[in-house]
């Protein structure tokens, strides 16, 4: 799908801007680099790879350079430099008819303040956009309703956006990116306005979406519970760069650095961390006996599996034996200890 590298964004004096990039500023602090030049670098030197049909977040508290990003990725904001392809097409070479085909039926967008028309129905809001592809009346409504249907929106039809709560408006959102059938949704932090309950529901409804359509998503959070409940990998951000890309269990269980590190200190290890990282090599006998996990278990739903066996579980892949867990090696996940030797190795 997308693939990045070595993206800029900086903001600021056209000619400036386009000179920080590979000089010797492109190094400075932010503080430093807007006193020598009076420009912003949002995203420095940014590379990374969107594999089909995965979700990717883009994590980071405000003001790392997230939300400019995804932008970037559509060209809603113009890249400073770098190379940007979508399934090995030049986005940074596109005219702008092709950049209004990208944006129309490729990548859709998802905001977090959802851009309702408030004069329109549920059914002419999620149709909107394929009025504007020029469908037929006919066909876009019965497209619209379908979508309606998938985000549970059935009997809402003809309210206005002003009768519907928070959580209900931004599935209209959500339907209406989907109408375009794009082959990439990209997501800018789409819950953080709705209350916790409605916004972990809505999460929900993404992982749902997510696991029955095998959609390519982009999300962009700052919220680290988002970011590992959703995402296949996770790309965090700090001050413009990419300071770890990795699965939620490599974020969790192995930090990049110090800053991470505090990120993640948090985190219930044992409801992102699964087998493979409290495994030792099995004994004599104990391949043959106890419960069979997959390495995909979590640490919580093994230390389950191993309190109602009264003994070490099996981690087993296409029928063989990779290896067991037991208490100590579970407890010591849960403790944040290091590996004893032999455990946490893959097999």
């Amino acid at each position: 799908m997308f693939s990045v590298r070595g993206l800029w964004k900086v903001f600021g004096p056209r000619r400036k801007a386009a000179l920080v990039p590979g000089s010797e500023h492109a190094e400075l602090s932010a503080a430093e680099l807007r006193e020598r030049t009076g420009c912003t670098a949002a995203v420095r030197d940014v590379g990374f790879d969107v594999r089909k049909g995965e979700a990717f977040v883009v994590m980071g508290l405000s003001g790392s350079g997230k939300s400019t990003l995804v932008r970037c990725l559509t060209r809603l904001i113009e890249p400073t430099a770098g190379s940007l392809s979508i399934d090995g097409e030049d986005v940074l070479a596109m005219d702008p008819a092709r950049l209004r085909e990208l944006r129309r039926h490729r990548a859709s967008m998802v905001f977090q303040h959802f851009g309702l028309l408030p004069h329109r129905t549920v059914l002419d809001n999620v149709a909107y956009g394929l009025e504007i592809q020029g469908m037929g009346r006919a066909d876009r409504r019965a497209k619209a309703a379908e979508m309606v249907a998938k985000v549970g929106l059935d009997g809402l039809e003809d309210r206005r956006p002003g009768q519907l709560s928070g959580g209900q408006q931004q599935r209209v959102g959500l339907a209406r990116a989907l109408a375009a059938d794009p082959e990439v949704l990209l997501f800018d932090e789409p819950f953080s306005a709705l209350d916790p309950l409605i916004r972990r529901e809505m999460q929900g409804e993404v992982a749902r979406l997510h696991h029955e359509e095998g959609r390519t998503m982009v999300f962009i959070t700052h919220d680290l519970s988002e970011a590992l409940r959703l995402g296949d990998r996770i790309a965090l951000m700090r001050d413009g760069r990419i300071v770890q890309l990795g699965t939620p269990e490599e974020i969790v269980g192995s930090p990049a650095d110090d800053y991470v590190r505090d990120f993640v200190r948090d985190v219930p290890r044992e409801q992102v961390l699964t087998v493979r990282s409290a495994m030792r090599p099995a004994t004599d006998g104990e391949a043959g006996r106890g419960p069979a996990l997959t390495p995909a278990t979590t640490v919580v739903e093994a230390i389950e599996a191993v309190a109602r066996s009264g003994g070490p579980a099996r981690v087993v892949d296409g029928g063989r034996c990779l290896g067991v867990v037991d208490d100590a090696g579970l407890l010591a996940v849960v403790a944040g200890l290091p590996a004893p030797a032999g455990r946490g190795v893959a097999a």
